[in-house]
């Protein structure tokens, strides 16, 4: 029995490895959407375009100014001379955020009284502007706690520390590039998946693969082993690519990843096969790939919390294996995630690909029988 598995799993090799276009596709889509990703896709915000209305000529007010000059976040592209040109440099995009120093602005510092900023914001982009807002607030929040100790003022009687545990310069890459481990072997190996058993049919050699002394699930096997070792292999470089080019850390545990990431390609190869069954021809596998695809992307929590979705929606994203392996990948990454809790979330996955693997199975029989 394993000398056939073994032989269809060279045949499913040679197919893929004689097959150009399968090899480029492969290894280059893969590198190129993780090199977009890690660059592209940032929750971080900088060279935030940036107009200043400086009504104060005093010294304090051209330090603060000097903060925001001298921040990654801020580009100054405007100095305002009238109040009237706030709403036109906002209605007109020229700017962001309009920063707006009153007149008495120093002269309340000096006398030891508040004094107050105002920040304008383009609020069309809802997440931009909170973003834009925490920035000012921490250069201005900076400003007054040095200004406070350097004039022996006593500071506000309660103030806000943050540590940030895990992520403490809050890298949004350090987030989102672990999470490309979990998305691109989703895509990887759901795609090679669906596509052996269709690719067979529109060649005209799978009907010549049931003659053969292999039985319905020597064919399965052989057609999941090359999908769970390219995915494994894939998974592998992108984590390599992560760490090496990116700076992600990674202090957690390499064995506990690699389970991790063997169970949801065992789940999502289950998938790929029930669309492979299901499928007469490769453009309808890929289809069918990406139908699976795009939902279990949106519904993982990759982008947008699983907790900000309404409840009928959080319970069917217990049916999605990304969604568990998202909690151990970036665990592993950042947290050195124990393996106590590593298990909480491999065990939905081992139900996951059991279930997947028996629909697959059961298609298989009744869909080429």
């Amino acid at each position: 029995m394993w000398r056939r598995v073994a032989a269809l799993i060279v045949k499913e090799f040679l197919a893929l490895w004689q097959d150009k276009k399968s090899r480029v596709v492969l290894v280059v889509p893969p590198l190129i959407q993780l090199l977009v990703f890690g660059y592209a896709a940032t929750f971080d915000v900088s060279h935030v375009t940036t107009a200043i209305y400086n009504e104060d000529r005093g010294a304090l007010a051209q330090k603060l100014v000097a903060r925001f000059q001298g921040s990654p976040h801020f580009t100054i592209v405007k100095r305002l001379t009238r109040e009237s040109q706030i709403a036109r440099t906002i209605d007109t995009e020229q700017a962001v955020l309009v920063l707006h120093i009153r007149p008495n602005f120093s002269r309340d510092l000096l006398d030891g009284r508040p004094a107050k900023v105002q920040a304008i914001l383009d609020g069309r982009d809802s997440n931009t502007a909170l973003i834009v807002l925490g920035y000012v607030s921490r250069i201005v929040n900076d400003f007054s706690a040095e200004w406070s100790r350097s004039a022996g003022i006593p500071p506000p009687p309660a103030s806000l520390v943050v540590r940030s545990w895990f992520n403490p310069n809050l890298e949004s890459r350090w987030f989102i590039v672990p999470g490309i481990v979990a998305l691109l072997t989703l895509v990887v190996s759901t795609v090679v998946t669906a596509l052996t058993v269709a690719r067979e049919r529109e060649v005209g050699t799978f009907e010549q693969l049931l003659v053969t002394p292999l039985t319905p699930f020597e064919i399965l096997v052989g057609k999941s082993v090359p999908a769970l070792l390219i995915g494994l292999l894939e998974g592998t470089l992108i984590t390599l690519v992560a760490v090496l080019w990116f700076g992600v850390p990674f202090v957690g545990n390499l064995a506990l990843l690699y389970v991790g990431l063997f169970l949801y390609i065992v789940a999502v190869i289950g998938v790929g096969l029930m669309v492979s069954s299901l499928c007469r021809t490769q453009q309808q596998a890929i289809l069918g790939a990406f139908l699976f695809i795009v939902p279990s992307v949106i519904l993982s929590g990759f982008a947008t919390p699983i907790a900000n979705m309404p409840l009928v929606v959080q319970d069917i994203t217990f049916a999605n294996p990304m969604r568990y392996f998202l909690v151990i990948v970036r665990g592993v990454f950042l947290e050195g995630l124990p393996a106590g809790l590593v298990l909480q979330q491999l065990w939905p996955m081992a139900i996951i690909a059991a279930v997947t693997l028996t629909g697959a199975g059961w298609l298989f029989r009744h869909r080429n029988s």
